[in-house]
């Protein structure tokens, strides 16, 4: 089985993390959720993959892009795979 090509840092009942995971659900795509620390303070993880410690954010593999914040993840969620998309 292979790992799915977007990888989702996120935590446990986060309405913007949530925004996202639904906006993902709505096109298909197959993701990973790493739940991360709930002190900002000690969310490394997702400051060495993004360079921030803010929750959401994605990696895509398939595109190679890196991003955070709910609306910025879901316009290129909508953008990428969306109608207008791929």
């Amino acid at each position: 089985m292979t790992e799915p090509q977007i990888t989702l840092y996120r935590l446990q009942a986060c309405p913007y993390c949530e925004r996202v995971v639904r906006t993902l659900n709505r096109f298909g795509l197959e993701y990973q959720s790493r739940y991360v620390e709930p002190m900002h303070s000690e969310r490394n993880v997702v400051k060495r993959v993004s360079g921030a410690r803010s929750v959401p954010a994605i990696i895509d593999r398939e595109t190679g892009v890196t991003m955070s914040e709910s609306a910025n993840i879901v316009e290129y969620l909508e953008g990428t795979y969306g109608e207008g998309g791929a």
